[in-house]
C-alpha cells in the first residue's frame, strides 16, 4: 500500500447512470465537470468530466477514478502528467473511459487496410496521453478504456525525454521504481507506441487495437522496464504487439519482460521497414521468458534480434503456436535474418526446416499454409479475402471446444514478478494471472482474458 493515502468508502448512486455500491474515495471529491491544471482527490462514480487543458497530479497527491467515470479530452494539447499517484478503478459492469469526443470508430473490413483514412491514426483531435515523470509513484488502471492518444508534442513536452514534436505514447513512465498496473483494460488507436513502461509493471488480460500508424509497438519497455505482460489480446498492431529492448543507460535494471499466454492477430502490416515485427520481439540486451503465445497471420514470427543482440543467455521461450494463411507468413515463422532458435515444443514443430538450417536462413514451407487452425469461436480463418483486420468488434477470440490449442500450454515455470508488486484491490493487480494451460489469452477455465 502507498503510504500517506487517506482512504474512505462511500455509498453513492450517480444520477447519470446506474453505478452504485461501495466506492473507494481518496481525499476530497473533485467538484465541477471540467479538469484543468493541478488536481487531486476523487472523480465520482458515473460522472463525465471534460479535460480542457493539461492536468497534473503533483508529487504527494493522488487522483482516484471511481467506477463508471468518463473523461472526455476536448483539447488535443491536453495530457495527464503524473508526478504522484493515479488510480482508475473501473469494473466489468461499469468501466472507465479516458477518450476523445467526436471521433467515430471505423471498425470494418473495408477500412482496416486503409490507415490514412482512419481517425484512430490521423485525427487532429488525438491527445497526448498519460505521462509519468521521475517523481511518479504508482499508476493503476483496471477495467479502463484508454483511447485516441498520439497527438504531437509542442516545443515543451511535459517530460524532457519525450522530445518536442514527437507523437505521444498513450502511456509513458520515466521512473524505473514506479509501479504500473494495467489490467482488464483496453487501448485503442494511436500514432506510435502504445506504451513505454520503463518501470515495474503488470499488464494483463487487456486488449490492444490499432496501435501505431505506420510504425510503433503496443508494449515497448526500454532500460529499466521490468515486468509481465500476459493474457492480452493484440490485433492490427503496426509493428510488434510486445517488444523489449534494453536501449538506454544509467543504474536502472536491465529491461526484462515475460510475455506469456498472449494472442496476436494480423500484426506487423503497417510497419514500413522490412523485417520489423508482428508479435514478440527481444533485442539489444533485453531478456525474459515467453511461453504459450498464440500468433495468427502476423507478418513475422517470434523474433530474437542479433544486432544489437538480445541477452540470449537469459531469453527462455517455447510452446508458442503460429498459424498462417499465406506462404509469405509461414516462411517467416522464424524470421529471416534473425536468431530465433527453433524449439521442439513450438507449434508446428520445426521439422519442416531444411537439414542444416542456420538461424535466420530462408526456407520454404508451403505445407504449413492453413495448418493448425486455432479455431476461434468467431473469426474468419482461413482468411480468404486477404484482409488485414485491426479491430475486435464483432469477433470472439476464445477457443472453440475442438481447438488444437487447448491443453497445449506450459505451466511448469514461474514468471518473474517485479519486486514490490503484490495483489491488492486498489493499489496493485487484483490478482496476478499465471501461465495458462491453453495457448493464448483466453482460457477454457475462464481464468484468462475476460473481454
Amino acid at each position: 500500500m502507498i503510504a500517506g493515502l487517506a482512504l474512505f468508502t462511500s455509498c453513492k448512486k450517480s444520477s447519470s447512470n446506474s453505478v452504485s455500491g461501495i466506492q473507494k474515495q481518496i481525499g476530497n471529491v473533485i467538484t465541477g465537470d471540467s479538469l484543468c491544471g493541478a488536481i487531486k482527490g476523487t472523480l465520482q462514480a458515473g460522472k463525465t468530466y471534460q479535460m480542457t487543458c493539461p492536468v497534473t497530479v503533483n508529487h504527494g497527491d493522488t487522483v482516484l477514478m471511481q467506477s463508471g467515470v468518463t473523461i472526455n479530452v476536448v483539447n488535443p494539447a491536453a495530457y495527464i502528467l503524473v508526478q504522484g499517484v493515479f488510480i482508475s478503478l473501473g469494473t466489468k459492469t461499469a468501466p472507465n473511459w479516458i477518450t476523445v469526443s467526436g471521433i467515430a470508430k471505423q471498425d470494418g473490413v473495408s477500412t482496416s487496410s486503409a490507415p490514412s483514412t482512419d481517425p484512430a491514426f490521423t485525427s487532429s483531435k488525438l491527445w497526448l496521453g498519460i505521462q509519468c515523470d521521475t517523481n511518479a509513484n504508482l499508476v493503476v488502471m483496471k477495467w479502463t478504456h484508454l483511447e485516441f492518444a498520439g497527438g504531437a508534442f509542442g516545443a515543451t513536452p511535459p517530460i524532457s525525454t519525450l522530445g518536442a514534436g514527437n507523437a505521444a505514447w498513450a502511456f509513458y513512465c520515466a521512473n524505473p521504481n514506479m509501479i504500473f498496473v494495467f489490467e482488464d483494460s483496453w487501448m485503442y488507436g494511436g500514432v506510435d507506441d502504445g506504451m513505454r513502461p520503463n518501470c515495474k509493471f503488470i499488464i494483463q488480460r487487456s486488449t490492444f487495437e490499432k496501435e501505431g500508424y505506420i510504425g510503433g509497438d503496443c508494449i515497448n519497455p526500454k532500460h529499466g522496464g521490468v515486468g509481465i505482460a500476459s493474457h492480452n489480446m493484440f490485433i492490427g498492431c503496426a509493428t510488434n504487439g510486445t517488444k523489449v529492448s534494453d536501449k538506454g543507460s544509467g543504474s536502472a535494471a536491465t529491461a526484462q519482460t515475460d510475455y506469456y499466454n498472449n494472442t496476436y492477430v494480423d500484426g506487423g502490416y503497417r510497419q514500413i521497414q522490412t523485417g520489423r515485427g508482428g508479435d514478440i520481439n527481444y533485442e539489444q540486451g533485453a531478456r525474459g521468458q515467453a511461453y504459450n503465445n498464440l500468433i495468427v497471420n502476423c507478418k513475422f514470427g517470434f523474433r530474437i534480434v542479433g544486432n544489437p543482440i538480445a541477452d540470449t543467455a537469459n531469453c527462455h521461450y517455447g510452446y508458442n503456436y503460429q498459424y498462417g494463411d499465406a506462404d509469405s507468413i509461414v516462411d517467416q515463422f522464424y524470421p529471416v535474418g534473425y536468431i530465433t532458435v527453433p524449439r521442439s515444443t513450438d507449434i508446428p514443430a520445426p521439422t519442416y526446416l531444411p537439414t542444416g538450417y542456420a538461424l535466420g536462413a530462408t526456407y520454404d514451407a508451403p505445407t504449413l499454409i492453413g495448418k493448425n487452425n486455432p479455431q476461434f469461436v468467431n473469426y474468419p480463418l482461413p482468411s480468404t479475402s486477404g484482409a488485414v483486420i485491426n479491430y475486435v468488434t464483432g469477433f470472439d477470440f476464445h477457443l472453440s471446444a475442438g481447438s488444437p490449442a487447448l491443453g497445449k500450454g506450459y505451466t511448469s515455470w514461474t514468471p518473474n514478478i517485479p519486486s514490490g508488486i503484490v495483489a491488492d484491490p486498489t493499489f496493485g493487480p487484483t490478482t496476478i494471472t499465471g501461465p495458462g494451460k491453453d495457448i493464448g489469452a483466453y482460457q477454457a477455465d475462464g481464468s484468462g482474458n475476460q473481454h
